[in-house]
């Protein structure tokens, strides 16, 4: 098996992510028997994906100071050479250093600093959009609101702080007075939630593109999902062939009209979503790209053979900790 010179992979802010640690492992065992899959997390004691890693490490919180330094030591300790940002309030501190680590032959996967801004804040990622030829869901000003209408933070996730606003009266003056409200136009229940799972190498080249239906979601993330080939995969084809800055999974969201092929962005996550899993069962094997992009220094070339129709079920799961008393 081959042996690369920083062989070990460190996932960040781990949390409930089994499925994707699991298949990094799974990839990693395909390219050499010494290479671990480790993990890290404030607490990593509670976190299920630091129990079944190879290995899990504390981290300070995102806010401190010594939150890069530490994951830098940490990576040089483990011999790193690829680690793995899944939160969204890590993106952008980690953008900013991702040079340093690369100094160090340790491989950040993160976009450039200023996608992962315009992909942060809501109100910009609409320009992103545009530029795209993408339409987006029309934003309201406070004091001209059309109802119904979706009102969310700018800089949310999981749908924290999301919520339809029906008439005047499901306004209140704490809503309205939120400086990081946007309120946007609701689209109904004629349009399907899809997500798409998009892998861009090194250069920002698109290599792999699977649409996922959000067929139900909680708290967030999706629990129920099926892969979909039609026009919104042709979309994917020639609107964002080419990504500036973008590297390594990025998730688009979008609504999207199969009776007429109306499409609306939404978000883009520069990031591995909750939902990847089942991109990876249809044989979109981005965390097998990423171990032979990055730490073997293959070319990773373009693939489109992915499962159509591929339906997901997810469930609750449990990790059994056998905790010793002192």
């Amino acid at each position: 098996m081959i042996k690369p010179k920083n062989k070990n992979i460190l996932i960040l802010s781990a949390g409930r992510r089994v499925e994707l640690v699991q298949d990094f492992k799974t990839e990693a065992a395909k390219i050499s028997d010494g290479l671990k899959v480790f993990t890290a997390e404030l607490n990593p004691a509670m976190s299920s994906a630091c129990h079944v890693s190879d290995g899990s490490f504390v981290l300070p919180r995102i806010d401190d100071p010594a939150y890069t330094d530490r994951i830098f030591e940490l990576a040089q300790a483990q011999n790193t050479g690829l680690i793995i940002p899944t939160f969204d309030t890590e993106l952008k501190i980690l953008a900013d250093e991702r040079e340093r680590f690369a100094r160090a032959g340790i491989h950040l996967i993160v976009s450039d600093s200023n996608l992962v801004a315009q992909c942060r804040d809501k109100r910009r990622t609409v320009g992103l959009f545009e530029k795209l030829g993408i339409a987006t869901p029309e934003i309201y000003a406070a004091g001209a609101l059309t109802f119904p209408c979706f009102a969310k933070p700018y800089d949310g996730s999981r749908s924290i702080g999301a919520k339809r606003i029906m008439s005047p009266d499901d306004l209140t003056e704490e809503l309205l007075a939120d400086p990081k409200m946007m309120f946007c136009q609701y689209i109904d229940n004629e349009f399907d939630e899809y997500t798409v799972d998009l892998y861009y190498d090194r250069q920002g080249r698109l290599k792999c593109a699977v649409p996922r239906q959000r067929l139900e979601v909680r708290s967030g993330e999706v629990s129920k999902g099926a892969t979909r080939r039609h026009a919104l995969y042709g979309t994917m084809m020639q609107a964002m062939p080419k990504l500036e800055g973008a590297r390594g999974c990025i998730t688009a969201q979008f609504f999207y009209r199969k009776a007429d092929n109306t499409l609306y962005g939404v978000e883009i996550n520069p990031r591995f979503g909750g939902g990847y899993p089942l991109t990876y069962a249809a044989g979109g094997n981005y965390v097998g790209w990423l171990i032979r992009e990055y730490l073997l220094g293959e070319d990773v070339p373009f693939f489109d053979a992915w499962e159509n129709n591929l339906i997901m079920l997810r469930y609750d799961a449990k990790v059994l900790v056998h905790e010793h008393q002192a």
